[in-house]
């Protein structure tokens, strides 16, 4: 297992940064990313904590479910099928609020399930998936400054 974490200040309000992430209907607009859709809303919010959602890029698909869900400081979640041999022990999105906008980190704990080379392959993916977070914090900044 390995740890990708990725940290940005985005030039905006924290309420309109969480908004943006949280939300699975906004993730089939991040480059890359084919389509998103709600299988089951979550609690007190539709993409609360029990939310499962599937996302979809040209090459993989996953499900993920939203563990914790505290507007707007941060939300968790953990991968729980995907099209990938891909063990996931969770996610998270924090968000604080600063003087120059609101500082996200995201981190997520992944591993490959592949026999004898598994954690070759993590190694080797870990910089490929914190480069997907760090184009998705861009993007959201990118689209929030428009």
């Amino acid at each position: 297992m390995q740890t990708v974490t990725v940290k940005r200040t985005i030039h905006a309000p924290i309420e309109k940064v969480f908004d943006l992430l949280s939300d699975h209907a906004n993730y089939k607009l991040f480059p890359g990313i084919t389509d998103s859709k709600l299988l089951r809303e979550g609690k007190p919010d539709k993409n609360g904590v029990g939310a499962l959602r599937r996302v979809e890029t040209p090459r993989i698909w996953f499900e993920e479910e939203v563990t914790a869900f505290e507007r707007p400081r941060r939300f968790d979640y953990r991968i729980t099928k995907t099209s990938l041999p891909l063990e996931h022990q969770g996610g998270r999105i924090e968000l604080q609020s600063t003087a120059e906008g609101t500082v996200v980190t995201w981190s997520s704990t992944v591993g490959f399930k592949v026999p004898l080379v598994g954690g070759l392959i993590t190694k080797l993916m870990a910089p490929t998936l914190g480069k997907a977070f760090a184009v998705m914090l861009k993007d959201t900044e990118r689209r929030l400054a428009a």
